[in-house]
C-alpha cells in the first residue's frame, strides 16, 4: 500500500532557506525536553541476575527494577561498550506463553533513564492490550544507535548496533520468554536508525516501522543533518564512521542497500510540514512547531519519498504513508504508532 496523495517536494521547491533551517532544527528532531517515565522503581523489587557471575565473558543481565507490574527497567552490561545500559521493558497481560519482540527507537534527545515514547508517544497504553514484549531504548543520545569507530569526547563510547543486534536480543529472549521473532520501529533519528539496523543484519527483524526519518548517508542533505544531530550535543561526526570519503559511509546508506530489505515488512510514513489540527492558536508552542517543525517535516518528506523510489524499482514492497498537514513532533508520530501497528504486527505474526 502507497498513500500517493502528496506530490514530492524537490530540494529547490523546499528553497535553500528551509532546507537551512530544516538542516539546522535538525539537532532537534522529534525532541522536546522530557519528564523522567511515570513510576518510581521499588528498590525491593529489585533483581539481580543470578547468572551475571558466570557471564563476564558476554553481555548479561546486572539487575530489573519493577516501574509497574507490567514496566521494569532492565540493566545490561554491555562488553562492546564496556559499560551497563539501561532498557526499558513493557510486558503483555499473558505472560504463560512465549511471544515475540518489538525493539523500539528514540530520536535525537533519547535521555538516558527514559523512553520518549512512554512520557510523549503513549507507548505504554497503547501496548496495554498486546501480547508482545516491546523493549524500549534509554539512552543513546544523538549516536544513530550506531556503532562508532571512536569514543567521542561528549558522547562516550557507542556500539548500539552490537548492543541491539548481538548482545541483547539472546538476553531479552531468555529472560522475558520471547520466541526469537522481533521487529523494530523509531521515529525521526529513530527511524533512520532501525531502517539502517534492519539493512545492515537482513532477517533479523522481521518488520520495520520509520516515521519521519531520512534514510541517505552520502548525499549532502544526509550528510549535512546528520552532522548537525551529531554536533548539537557536541559530538564530533568524525568518530562514528571517519571522513565523509570513508566507505562506512555508503555501507550504511539504506537508499543505496536497499534490495538487503527485500522480504521485511514495512511501513514509512511522513507528513508534508504543512501545519495540522495540532498547530492552532491555543498551542504554546505554536511558532516554533510552524517555523522548525514544519521545514524539517517537509524535508523527511523528501527523504521517504526518495526511498519509496527506490523499493520500486527493485520491486520491494512496502506500506509507504503520506500525511497531507502534520509537522515534526511526537503529537503526529503518537497517531502512527496505532497506524502502523496492523503492519508491525503481522511481520510479529500476532
Amino acid at each position: 500500500m502507497r498513500s500517493d496523495a502528496i506530490t514530492r517536494p524537490s530540494l529547490r521547491q523546499l528553497g535553500a532557506g528551509a532546507l537551512v533551517t530544516a538542516t539546522v532544527v535538525g539537532a532537534l528532531l522529534g525532541v522536546a525536553p522530557t519528564a523522567t517515565a511515570g513510576g518510581i522503581p521499588n528498590p525491593a523489587a529489585a533483581q539481580t541476575d543470578p547468572a551475571s557471575a558466570d557471564r563476564s565473558d558476554g553481555a548479561y543481565i546486572t539487575r530489573i527494577e519493577n516501574i509497574t507490574d507490567r514496566w521494569v527497567r532492565v540493566f545490561v552490561y554491555s562488553p562492546a561498550m564496556q559499560s551497563e545500559q539501561e532498557v526499558q521493558v513493557l510486558l503483555p497481560r499473558d505472560t504463560s506463553a512465549s511471544r515475540p519482540t518489538l525493539y523500539m527507537l528514540d530520536g535525537r534527545s533519547a535521555a538516558p533513564g527514559t523512553s520518549n515514547w512512554t512520557t510523549q508517544g503513549n507507548a505504554v497504553e497503547f501496548f496495554e492490550d498486546k501480547p508482545v514484549n516491546v523493549v524500549l531504548t534509554t539512552g543513546g543520545r544523538a549516536s544513530y544507535f550506531t556503532d562508532w569507530d571512536r569514543p567521542d569526547p561528549a558522547l562516550g563510547n557507542y556500539k548500539w548496533e552490537t548492543f541491539l543486534t548481538e548482545e541483547l536480543p539472546p538476553l531479552i529472549d531468555d529472560r522475558f520468554d520471547g520466541n526469537g521473532i522481533q521487529s523494530i520501529a523509531g521515529l525521526s533519528m529513530g527511524a533512520q536508525s532501525a531502517m539502517m539496523l534492519a539493512m545492515r543484519s537482513p532477517g533479523l527483524y522481521r518488520g520495520v516501522a520509520a516515521y519521519s526519518g531520512c534514510y541517505e548517508t552520502t548525499g549532502d542533505l544526509g550528510q549535512t543533518q546528520m552532522r548537525l544531530v551529531v554536533s548539537s550535543y557536541g559530538g564530533d561526526i568524525t568518530n562514528m564512521w571517519g571522513p565523509f570519503t570513508d566507505p562506512k559511509w555508503a555501507e550504511h546508506d539504506v537508499v543505496i542497500n536497499a534490495e538487503k530489505l527485500r522480504g521485511t515488512t514495512m511501513y514509512v510514513s511522513t507528513a508534508t510540514g504543512l501545519p495540522g489540527p495540532n498547530e492552532n492558536l491555543g498551542n504554546p508552542d505554536l511558532i516554533p512547531l510552524v517555523t522548525q517543525g514544519g521545514p524539517i517535516e517537509a524535508v523527511t518528506n523528501f527523504c521517504t519519498h526518495q526511498l519509496d523510489d527506490r523499493l520500486r524499482s527493485l520491486g520491494i514492497p512496502a506500506a509507504f504513508v503520506y500525511n497531507p498537514v502534520g509537522v515534526h513532533t511526537w503529537a503526529y508520530w503518537r497517531d502512527e504508532l496505532p497506524k502502523s501497528w496492523p503492519t508491525l504486527a503481522a511481520s510479529l505474526g500476532v
